[in-house]
């Protein structure tokens, strides 16, 4: 069954909606990137859009490819007070001191949920939300399943390996480096690539009723493409294509954490 990500986010950015519209004060995000490529670009332009579409304020501010880890330092700690949420959209240039920068984020203002720990997170990562939400709604059960998440990364690859193991899952993590990982695949009721591979992952290296959550986004040839090959679609019980599928719905995620952490207090 293929994952429609769009119908998922609409249902969310209603709730999103009906939330703030009984609120005086609407939230304030900040969103730093630095010299975004494509990819990059194309992710914050939906952010920021709807963002807007629900009355949040967005400001972006976009450093050079020359810039350096002590500039977004200062900038950050001298925004902080003013901006409800703050998003360091990845990735920044090479020189660029990631993790010191997001070790900063004060956990009020965290949306993206940085430094996620699975046994304390008052919200999710967007990544692992919207795995969770997709979840639900096509009634996925990790307890006790054989987990494989493609790839180690900062967004997709250890928030959701930390997520799995917390619901109970059999997780193995693989990447480049993993010998034999075609084999760990095949024997995978669930698999979550984040890899940025193209076509990574094909029907011939899955079994029959896998789910696979493809969280991956590259360009080739100018079309957007996830890891899994379209065609293991045909063999997956849940399938969430690329455009269209996890995206859209981390998106809705994302902006939910900003409106959960803003929400009054009663």
């Amino acid at each position: 069954m293929l994952v429609d990500g769009k119908t998922i986010a609409a249902d969310i950015y209603r709730e999103l909606k009906e939330e703030l519209s009984g609120r005086t004060k609407r939230p304030r995000l900040l969103v730093v990137t630095a010299a975004p490529n494509v990819e990059t670009q194309k992710y914050l332009n939906l952010k920021c859009r709807f963002a807007e579409e629900l009355g949040i304020e967005v400001v972006v501010q976009e450093f050079s490819s020359e810039v350096t880890t002590q500039d977004i330092q200062d900038f950050l700690v001298g925004a902080f007070a003013t901006y409800d949420g703050v998003i360091i959209q990845l990735p920044l240039p090479v020189q660029v001191d990631t993790a010191l920068l997001l070790s900063l984020l004060p956990k009020q203002l965290d949306i993206d949920v940085a430094n996620y720990v699975a046994t304390e997170a008052e919200i999710l990562p967007p990544v692992v939300g919207a795995i969770k939400e997709i979840s639900k709604r096509h009634q996925i059960d990790f307890v006790g399943k054989k987990v494989v998440v493609v790839g180690r990364g900062r967004l997709v690859g250890k928030p959701a390996a930390l997520w799995a193991e917390a619901q109970s899952a059999a997780v193995t993590v693989v990447d480049k480096d993993t010998v034999d990982a075609s084999t760990i695949l095949k024997e995978a009721d669930i698999i979550i690539s984040g890899a940025g591979v193209p076509g990574l992952i094909t029907p011939e290296q899955i079994k029959e009723g896998v789910a696979i959550f493809d969280a991956s986004t590259s360009e080739e040839g100018g079309v957007l493409r996830g890891d899994a090959d379209p065609a293991c679609a045909e063999k997956c019980s849940v399938f969430t294509p690329v455009p269209g599928g996890i995206g859209p719905v981390t998106v809705a995620v994302l902006l939910r954490n900003l409106v959960q952490l803003t929400k009054p207090s009663s």
